[in-house]
Parts: structure tokens; sequence; C-alpha cells
């Protein structure tokens, strides 16, 4: 997108300037008329100078950058727990198991039995007997379900989201508040739901507890979330980030503009510059502010985008999230075609890592020096109580191999999750939407004359199920069916 405009000097120079939406707009009267199809004879003392995001150069920082390596440890982990949630019985046969191999990203080289073996703390498995009925030749069939410490933890996060549900019930307010036509394609919430903390069964749970803020319409690109009620009291965007460098030693006006940027990070002087006039413009409300009201790919519209990634990656648990995601919703929102080279273009607002196969945006504001959270949203408890398990599993591996016992998955333990660009083993290395569709068979009839319904679109609206027995001990825990 261009943001400068053509500027003629007397010497046959190219000057390089700002956009006009920073001056005051001219008088029509004092426009000259010119006909478009005449060109001017001086066609090469106009030279049009832009800002191109392709020579801006990202400047990692690892200490942002070890929030996506530490998410892709997990990622595995958070989507077959997922999957055993959202059965009745919250366990799932191995041979039905092996028809998700697309959704849990593991390659065919990759044994799924050694991936649960590398986590002895999340994951068990058992046997059931099958019926005299069944065509197996064998008497009983592998399954896996979660340990009773991982069960707990499970029960203690459903009940965490019970407890929050109005303020999930705001975020999902706030997100079609920012929405062009107040509606939003639920596919599309899926794919943002787990960055925003929303339970799997947020379709079913949140609107039916709240009928009042929102409701489920059919339209001709599928079902989709309407807004129902507009709560002003939420249609307040965030406040602007403090652009004054820190450590001043006297607090009085600078004599030369200053941009705070993150360490490290040195910028041209014309991307400086901008930055500068762009952080002087005038606030515009993405709730107050039409995305028609606005001319497309200009300043004012890069302003009010801005905005909107800035309130969408507020409402996240951890203050980030995929390009990919935000992508989905480029209509809805009003965010320009090119939404990841605005993005780099405005560093003082948003740190694009290239961890993984997919780009991940940070709000930087949400982290100090440090990389570390100024706010942590009370929904990470559970997810470090979850990563501590993953450790003490790797721990009691490594007992299990200095007492002499075989563990499966030695031939994958000296692999570790460092996120290289070049050889991806798309595990390690991808981060995906853990509620999208995955690849199984629709109604598939295990060895119990169980059906396991996955019907596409529909597989996360679950009802209510009995308890499971996670207890070798014979102790029944009861979970929640997500």
């Amino acid at each position: 997108m261009a943001l400068s405009n053509f500027i003629s000097s007397p010497k046959h120079k190219t000057i390089p300037s700002l956009p006009t939406s920073f001056l005051p707009p001219k008088p029509s009267s004092l426009r000259p008329h010119r006909n478009p199809k005449t060109r001017t004879k001086n066609n090469n003392l106009s030279t049009s100078i832009s800002l191109s995001s392709s020579s801006i150069k990202i400047v990692r920082n690892p200490s942002l950058d070890k929030h996506v390596v530490k998410s892709n440890k997990l990622r595995f982990v958070q989507k077959l727990k997922t999957l055993l949630l959202s059965k009745p019985k919250h366990y799932i046969p191995l041979h039905i198991l092996t028809k998700c191999r697309s959704y849990l990203s593991l390659p065919p080289p990759r044994s799924l039995l050694s991936m649960i073996h590398r986590y002895p703390s999340i994951f068990q498995l058992f046997t059931l007997p099958n019926p005299p009925t069944s065509l197996s030749r064998s008497d009983s069939q592998l399954c896996v379900r979660l340990t009773p410490a991982a069960a707990a933890l499970a029960t203690q996060e459903s009940h965490l989201k019970s407890s929050i549900s109005a303020t999930l019930a705001n975020k999902l307010q706030k997100l079609l508040m920012l929405s062009s036509h107040r509606r939003l394609l639920l596919y599309k919430l899926a794919h943002l739901g787990p960055d925003l903390g929303f339970p799997p069964n947020f379709r079913s749970r949140l609107c039916n507890e709240h009928p009042d803020r929102f409701k489920t319409v059919d339209t001709s690109y599928g079902r989709a979330l309407e807004l129902v009620s507009w709560n002003s009291n939420l249609a307040v965007p965030i406040a602007s980030p403090d652009t004054r460098p820190r450590d001043l030693i006297v607090d009085r006006p600078l004599k030369f503009k200053q941009l705070r940027l993150r360490k490290g990070l040195n910028l041209k002087k014309r991307h400086r510059e901008f930055l500068i006039k762009f952080g002087e413009l005038p606030e515009v409300s993405p709730y107050s502010t039409p995305v028609g009201v606005l001319m497309p790919e200009s300043i004012e519209a890069e302003k009010r985008a801005c905005a909107v990634v800035r309130e969408v990656l507020g409402m996240t648990v951890e203050k980030r999230t995929l390009i990919d995601h935000l992508t989905h919703f480029r209509k809805e929102f009003g965010l320009p075609n090119k939404l990841r080279a605005m993005l780099v273009r405005h560093p003082e607002l948003f740190y694009v890592s290239l961890k993984g196969q997919r780009d991940s945006v940070f709000l930087v504001e949400g982290y100090d020096e440090k990389g570390e959270l100024l706010e942590k949203d009370e929904l990470l408890v559970t997810k470090e109580r979850l990563m501590e398990l993953v450790r003490e599993g790797k721990r009691m591996r490594r007992e299990r191999r200095k007492g002499g016992v075989t563990v499966i998955d030695d031939e994958d333990d000296n692999e570790q999750y460092t996120d290289n660009d070049g050889d991806d083993d798309g595990f390690d290395n991808l981060v995906e939407e853990e509620w999208e569709d995955f690849g199984i068979e629709d109604g598939v009839n295990d060895s119990n004359g169980e059906v396991w319904d996955v019907e596409e679109g529909k597989f996360w609206v679950v009802a209510g199920s009995s308890a499971v027995n996670v207890n070798d001990q014979g102790g029944a825990r009861s979970m929640e069916s997500w």
C-alpha cells in the first residue's frame, strides 16, 4: 500500500513525503481539473515513494518467540485431550484414534502409540474386552484415556470456564460489535476460539446462557452468530499505548519527537518518521467508525485496522494469535488484504513471529522487555500446570530408562522441540487450530457397537454425558463432556 504521494522538486530530485491525509484536505474549488486521459510531459519528474513492507526486515525477538515454541510442545497434548473430553466416556479406542492423524498433525512416519507413551503423566492405555459379536480376532481392544491427574486438571479447567462464562460472553459480544454486519460465521469463530479461551462447545453453551446478547442464524455461507443487543459499556477501545521513551530523567516535553521501540529494533529514518506521524493522528474507534466510512487503503483506514487488531489481541488469553486466524475476518472487520504487511509495518504495536510454518502476531504492549505477560489471564494457570505434567512425564521416562526399563519412544527421545525453518516434521513446528475439522470417517463403529459420530462441522457440539472411571483403583471422577 502506498503511504506517500507524488511530489516533484524543481531540481529534479524526489523528496520522500508522508501521506496527504496527515495534512488538511485541499478544497475542491482549488483542485485542478485534469482529464485523466491526458498525460503530463514531465512524467519522469514525479516519482512515487512508498514505504513498502518488503523492505522492512523483521528483527526476531527470542523472548517472544519462546512462547510459540512452548505452545508447540503442548499442541499434540491439547488436541488429544480435547478429543478424549469430547467423547461421552472420555476414552477412544486406538484403532479409532488412528483415523484422526490429520487432526493430530502426525505425519505417516511417526507412530501414534509412541506419541502416547511420550506423555505417561497425561495419557494412559488400557484394554477393554470385545463383545462376543465382534468380528475382531482379538479378545480385547486397546484404548487411551486421561490419567487421574490430567482428568482432574481438565475438570478444573471446565469449572473455571464455567465460572467466567460472563467474561467469555463479553469477548464474544465485542467481536460481534466489531464486525461490519454484526454477524460472524461459526466456523470462523472456531479458529479463533481457543486463543480467546472459549470452551469447545461455546456454540451451544454461550448462546444458551446468553440469548439476550447473541443468537445463531442460518446464512448462505453457513451457520452464523448474530448480535442481539449492543452494549455501550463494552464499546470502549483499548487505550493507546504510551509512546514516550522509558526511564526519562526529567518529566518534561521532549525537544525532539521520539518513538518507543523494543531493544535491538532500529528503523530507517523515513519509517520512524511515518510511525511518529501515525501515532499523532486522531484515534479511530473501531466500534463507532463503520468500515465503509473510510477510504480503502487510506491512512485512516489503516489506523482503524490497527485498532481492530489491538482489540482482538487484547481479548486473547496470551495476547497473541496466528495471522491466519485474523485473515479469516478481513471482510467482517475491514482489515486490509495485505494484513501481514500492515502488521510488519507497525513494530511499535505488533511483533510478527516467524516461528513455525505459520506466522504469529503478538500485542507488544501486553509484554514487558523480558517477554513476560504484564497481566496473566486466569486460564493460563491450567496451561502452566499441563506443562508441569509434561515435564513430570519426561522425568518418569528418564527414571524408567535408568532402571533398565525399555521405553517405547526411545527413538523420539532425542528429538527436541526446536523450530528450524528448514526441516519441518509437521509436529514440532506446526501450530494449528485446536478445533478445526479432522480427517476421520463419519459414523465409525468400534467393536463395542458404539458409533463415534463425527459429522463435519458439528463435532464440537456435544451433549452432556455420564461420568468416566479414570482411577485405576476404582474411584470414579465426574467430568462434564465438552
